[in-house]
């Protein structure tokens, strides 16, 4: 029987989009462009996943440049993926914001193994984007035109029902996102009935950019969300 872990793999390893995007945005396939993201994240997934245990689904918008865009791990930089889990990197050690937030929190359920053991972290859209400027590429996000939603939207579907398939629990989805990741996520959730109730919770890009100050608020919102789900 296969395990949690050698599904996200498979998933991982099969990803990519083959359709035809909008003038001057460009597609982030780590799983692709950098074969070390596969092998590492094989690592952790193989490390914390390796069972065949339900999880709860966390989306959150799409990957960024220096987090799972490097170690094709979500919300996990290469700094913490070897600081919080133990795991090598052998690439630069980037720092992405929203996966320091996202450590703290972890910290605060009771570190990686609990976490990881209760919750599956991905993204609306599982690649990600990047727009070209004078200045050099950006992260571009999902929903930041509608022409590119509506190019990815098939993908996007797709990616949503193979992460179910993974063996994730129903009843409940976690947005990151309480603004357009949120409305595009329940929108489409009313239209395909994929959960039963999909929960919003600040996205940890915005918390450590405007609201780092008041951190802890924001990481008691999300163990009080979490503690809901996991009393029942």
């Amino acid at each position: 029987m296969l395990t949690f872990a050698d599904k996200v793999i498979q998933f991982n390893r099969n990803l990519h989009f083959d359709g035809v995007l909008p003038q001057g945005i460009g597609i982030m396939n780590p799983f692709r462009e950098n074969r070390g993201a596969l092998d590492v994240s094989s690592i952790f997934y193989k490390k914390y996943y390796d069972d065949t245990q339900r999880r709860q689904l966390i989306l959150g918008i799409n990957p960024g440049r220096f987090g799972a865009g490097l170690t094709g791990v979500p919300f996990t930089d290469p700094k913490r993926l070897e600081e919080k889990c133990g795991i090598p990197f052998p690439g630069p050690k980037a720092h992405e914001p929203s996966s320091v937030f996202v450590y703290e929190v972890i910290d605060a359920y009771g570190g990686a193994s609990r976490f990881y053991r209760d919750f599956y972290i991905n993204s609306v859209c599982p690649l990600g984007f990047v727009r070209k400027t004078e200045r050099g590429e950006v992260n571009y996000n999902y929903y930041d035109s509608k022409e590119l939603t509506a190019c990815v939207l098939p993908f996007i579907l797709q990616s949503i029902r193979q992460h179910i398939a993974l063996g994730v629990n129903t009843a409940v989805c976690f947005c990151f996102g309480t603004g357009e990741n949120y409305r595009f996520l329940d929108k489409i959730n009313r239209e395909e009935q994929f959960f039963g109730k999909i929960i919003p919770l600040d996205h940890p890009r915005f918390v450590m950019q405007y609201k780092s100050k008041q951190k802890q608020v924001y990481i008691d919102k999300y163990l009080d969300a979490f503690d809901i789900i996991s009393r029942r």
